[in-house]
């Protein structure tokens, strides 16, 4: 049993043993939950666990090599803990998760189990079901370059190093109001043309869904109002009001990122790939085959 402390091994030895077991989940927002199914809070390490609040673990199935680890946390949806609103705000996707071992009776005592991330979240009848998977998950995730004519590259990412903070590619706004978080209208924003937006992102600034974000399927204008729509609805209880950040958006074609961003140099893109027909082509007696651009 790797990482295991002296103090905690001798205490295991003994055969008689005061061990419970202590989960701490932190959200991408820096919000962290403490359980344990010992019947008395337990605190350390800045998280305070609690007792009491219905969540249990099945066994963690841990092997060698880069086969996944992996188990399943079970809990009651509940005002105190995790809520259905905020699962389906998205917020617990991909939280870091990690789970001890503790003599109770000695806190000090404790081995670290298992780490990893929150991967599918469901819930039904009240209760919530959360896959845990481990750190050897991110190591099956496909890795290397794409050859395709669009940019593989997330606009502002590593690869793409567009400074999206740079004067004309974002604004802040507060919300008139929205239409059940999927369509937002706004008053003003007339220095950016229709569609400037689409593609882009929008993210919550302020408010109960303050963090929560979406990608923009439709940026236009409708009357005196500016709207901008979501592919997928922000829940959590947006409101006239709450700050909004919106982010220039990218359709990944050469034109786009030389002209609108000026970024042709970190294009990630292969805009000369030659078409299934070009590759299919084959020589011909009447007409020119000069080996010769075909563009």
């Amino acid at each position: 049993m790797a990482g295991m402390s002296e103090a905690f091994r001798a205490h295991v030895e003994t055969g008689l043993t005061t061990i419970c077991r202590c989960w701490a989940i932190t959200r991408a927002d820096g919000v962290t939950y403490g359980f344990t199914d010992h019947d008395l809070d337990m605190a350390f390490e800045g998280v305070t666990f609690r007792a009491n609040t219905g969540l249990t673990a099945m066994a963690l199935e841990q092997s060698t090599g880069l086969s996944i680890d992996n188990s399943e946390a079970m809990g009651v949806l509940s005002d105190a803990a995790v809520t259905e609103e905020d699962i389906e705000a998205g917020r617990f996707d991909g939280a870091e998760v990690r789970a001890w071992l503790v003599n109770w009776a000695k806190p000090d005592e404790r081995w670290l189990q298992f780490r990893g991330s929150i991967g599918e979240l469901r819930r039904s009848g009240g209760a919530f079901h959360a896959e845990i998977r481990g750190l050897t998950d991110a190591l099956n995730q496909p890795q290397g370059r794409i050859y395709q004519k669009p940019c593989t590259a997330v606009l502002g990412d590593g690869n793409c190093r567009f400074d999206l903070s740079r004067p004309g590619y974002s604004a802040e706004i507060d919300l008139l109001w929205s239409e059940d978080g999927r369509a937002f209208y706004f008053e003003g924003l007339q220095g950016f043309e229709p569609g400037w937006f689409q593609r882009g992102r929008l993210t919550v600034e302020g408010g109960k869904a303050q963090g929560l974000w979406g990608v923009i399927k439709d940026d236009f204008f409708e009357g005196d109002y500016r709207v901008v729509e979501l592919w997928q609805a922000i829940p959590g209880g947006i409101a006239g009001g709450d700050r909004i950040k919106l982010e220039a958006g990218c359709d990944k074609r050469t034109e786009t990122c030389r002209l609108k961003f000026n970024n042709f140099l970190n294009f990630q893109g292969f805009p000369d790939l030659p078409s299934e027909d070009w590759a299919m082509a084959v020589p011909k007696k009447s007409g020119a085959n000069k080996g010769g651009s075909r563009r």
